[in-house]
């Protein structure tokens, strides 16, 4: 790869971050804190928290395996996705590859910060073809972004395919991991050391069962992580998520009966699934959905909304016409799912 000051852009590179308060105090107790200008009567939130998230890195930290000053922590993971491009993106100047079709707001944050976004159409089982994404870059090609489980498709990126980009892209090469959990494979945070061009993405809302508190994280070299600390906002994660991350980390044993469950429900759903006529494909997934394909999904995903479930066509999008991507859910939930189809069958 190239080097991180040749990909970085001048000016973040140069940058000066501010300095909190609770960046300047570390390492010593102390009881009277009077230099934040907080108001000191105590409503539980009165205090700023912990502007570097440092137990919760920790906690992270035995939990996966990877060294605290190799995480950060965002405002959901699409606080790590726009980073990448406020980092290393010149607007108007760079660009970025990936692979189409995948979770929107790779795009949506190249728009946002005026950046050029190449997208390279997957085979149909929704695989990246790596030479012709590698034949996309350019000089100003800075990343390079893969979600492995992919959403909306739900499967795996081949992990030849994804050491293939890592080996040979001169960028950043981030890989998404939000549904990592219920694959049946181990994480890329392994390869950390040896690629300094990786960042690995996940978050507290999916496993973990925490979407209302949009916590993301990202793992990459201690260089990344330090550059993504000096940008992000001084207290990007407010105090009342990190209680409720530490608290939900101190039971990992919980999250761990969820994902089995969910794994389970999963392939019973698949199966289910496979005997309703009005299904035409059940696509294999390593995440917590499945994306399956009917003659006419607007038609199913209307009458399924009459009937107070909820799900979401992703016929527009692209390989994935007719489409709809079903969330496992409890099952009592799935088993109303396939009712409800059953009955649109009948019709």
């Amino acid at each position: 790869m190239k080097s991180l000051k040749e990909l970085i852009r001048p000016n973040i590179y140069a940058l000066t971050p501010y300095s909190s308060a609770r960046d300047e105090y570390k390492g010593r107790q102390a009881s009277v804190f009077l230099d934040a200008n907080e108001n000191p009567y105590d409503t539980q939130v009165n205090r700023y928290p912990d502007p570097l998230q440092t137990g919760i890195k920790e906690k992270i930290s035995g939990i996966r395996g990877v060294s605290s000053d190799r995480i950060f922590l965002g405002n959901g993971s699409d606080e790590a996705i726009d980073l990448m491009y406020r980092i290393f993106c010149i607007p108007g100047t760079d660009n970025v590859v990936a692979m189409e079709p995948t979770y929107g707001m790779y795009r949506v944050c190249a728009d946002i910060n005026d950046t050029e976004y190449r997208a390279i159409v997957t085979d149909e089982s929704f695989q990246p073809d790596i030479d012709e994404m590698l034949a996309h870059t350019d000089e100003h090609t800075k990343l390079m972004f893969f979600c492995s489980p992919n959403n909306p498709s739900g499967n795996l990126i081949g992990r030849e395919k994804l050491l293939k980009a890592l080996d040979t892209f001169q960028g950043i090469v981030i890989i998404d991991e939000a549904y990592i959990d219920f694959a049946d494979c181990g994480s890329m945070t392994g390869l950390l050391s040896e690629y300094p061009n990786l960042v690995v993405l996940q978050t507290f809302s999916k496993a973990w069962g925490m979407a209302g508190i949009r916590l993301g994280m990202a793992f990459a070299s201690p260089e990344i992580i330090s550059m993504m600390n000096r940008v992000k906002y001084p207290y990007n994660i407010n105090i009342l998520t990190q209680r409720a991350a530490l608290e939900q980390l101190s039971s990992p044993e919980k999250v761990e009966g969820w994902v089995k469950e969910i794994v389970s429900e999963r392939s019973r759903m698949a199966e289910s699934l496979a005997k309703i006529d009005i299904c035409r494909t059940i696509f294999p997934s390593d995440a917590n959905f499945l994306l399956v394909r009917f003659d006419n999904a607007s038609e199913v995903y209307d009458f399924l909304s009459e009937r107070g479930v909820i799900v979401r066509n992703r016929s527009r999008i692209t390989l994935c016409g007719n489409s709809l991507r079903l969330t496992i859910g409890t099952p009592q939930e799935n088993d109303v799912l396939l009712s409800c189809l059953s009955e649109y069958a009948e019709k």
